[in-house]
């Protein structure tokens, strides 16, 4: 008996090592299936996307941005024979109305955007009414080096799941300047840059919204004026906004622009239209103290002679509003295939780390270096990257401000225009 039940145990070991080996070879073959089902699909996108045309339509306000779009252009072209033509736009918003009045029109196949950079309001928008391609990102194989199991903020715009309908393309942080040799006094909160400007009028001024700049100051400063409410209360700037949090959040924001007004550049009565302008002033030493979304841009204008080689960089001790920016396909784009290729190259890290440098562009990469080869993280300058963080005085310290949700830009918009509306 005893020798029987020895055999029997045997002889289920033996049953249990074969289903566990069955069962290991068939999540093998399971996954070894996807893989390749993958491949095949996006070997499909490759040859149907080559030698298309791409209309990516994209913010043509600096030079050094354009220049880079140019640049990928050529890559595409070499690598796919896609004609890449850069559509310059002063504001998103124009891709926008253009694909929605091609959509009330039934025009559901051969509209005229490829390709548009976005994010925030404008992404909410088209997502709302429809006018973006579906599901598309996680087909990209660049799209996992931004790791976005583990950093779910490459899958997120303000707050807003993009469910596949955008790749992230870059990432960026409010940071401010000034001339060292001029400036000792930097404002380093909102109350300080009150008092700052009070001090010094005329020396400090922020695009007109809907500027994509001059809003995110806006933002900047409601999200520190609401800090002193309760955090339920708070919470609401990353919802929907309601006529019951407009009356509970926006009353303290009009009060400090109805004290700063007074004291900006031509007594706040006029506003210029975007960053450029502001560098201009800076640069013509009527501003004394600015901002900007790419703190590489600093260094970059210093390099060209924009800006004097003894500005500084730094950010806000109570905060530095910051997000991620995005690519998307319009849902009737005809050249959907190519769109893709663009959008995958534009991820790669060859790409990535071209415009992460100083004196290309300087938009921070959205790759995640822990998912990257040892031939590809060498792409990557990790000196230039020490000297701009060195560049920005309080780098270390930054606390960085979340985006609120995209209906906030809407309403804000609309009332500072009915409260401050001027040329």
């Amino acid at each position: 008996m005893r020798v029987s039940n020895y055999y029997r145990k045997i002889l289920v070991s033996l049953c249990l090592l074969s289903v566990f080996s069955l069962s290991s070879n068939s999540f093998a073959d399971e996954a070894n299936s996807t893989a390749e089902s993958t491949s095949r699909v996006w070997k499909n996108v490759e040859m149907r996307g080559t030698k298309q045309d791409v209309y990516f339509h994209a913010w043509g306000g600096d030079q050094q941005i354009n220049n880079y779009i140019q640049w990928a252009a050529k890559q595409v072209k070499e690598k796919y024979k896609i004609n890449l033509h850069h559509v310059k736009l002063t504001d998103t918003s124009e891709a926008v109305s253009r694909v929605l009045a091609e959509k009330a029109a039934d025009n559901h196949r051969n509209g005229q955007v490829d390709l548009v950079w976005i994010n925030g309001a404008n992404f909410a928008s088209m997502a709302k009414y429809q006018l973006l391609a579906a599901d598309w990102a996680g087909e990209l194989p660049n799209f996992q080096l931004t790791n976005p199991t583990n950093n779910p903020a490459m899958t997120r715009d303000f707050g807003v799941p993009t469910q596949g309908m955008e790749a992230p393309w870059g990432q960026a942080a409010l940071t401010f300047y000034f001339d060292s040799l001029k400036v000792n006094d930097v404002p380093e909160t909102l109350s300080d840059l009150l008092i700052w400007s009070e001090k010094h009028p005329g020396h400090f001024t922020y695009p007109k919204p809907p500027d994509f700049l001059g809003m995110s100051f806006l933002k900047y400063a409601l999200l520190v004026l609401s800090e002193s409410q309760p955090k339920s209360i708070q919470d609401k700037l990353y919802q929907p906004v309601t006529a019951e949090s407009e009356a509970e959040l926006l009353p303290a924001l009009w009060q400090f622009l109805d004290q700063l007004h007074p004291t900006l550049w031509r007594q706040g009565k006029h506003f210029v239209s975007n960053g450029l302008a502001l560098r201009r002033l800076m640069s013509d030493t009527e501003l004394q103290v600015s901002f900007t979304f790419s703190a590489a841009e600093i260094p970059s204008a210093i390099s060209r002679y924009d800006l004097p080689d003894s500005t500084r960089s730094y950010r806000m001790k109570d905060g530095s509003l910051s997000n991620i920016h995005f690519v998307a396909i319009p849902y009737n784009s005809p050249h959907i295939e190519g769109a893709k290729l663009v959008a995958n190259f534009l991820l790669s890290p060859e790409a990535q780390a071209r415009k992460q440098k100083t004196v290309i562009w300087g938009d921070s990469s959205v790759l995640d270096l822990s998912q990257l080869t040892p031939t590809q993280k060498a792409l990557f300058d990790v000196n230039e990257q020490q000297h701009l963080s060195a560049n920005i005085i309080n780098i270390d310290n930054t606390r960085l401000l979340s985006e609120l949700h995209p209906s906030w830009v809407k309403v804000i918009t609309e009332q500072w225009l009915t409260r401050y509306g001027v040329q």
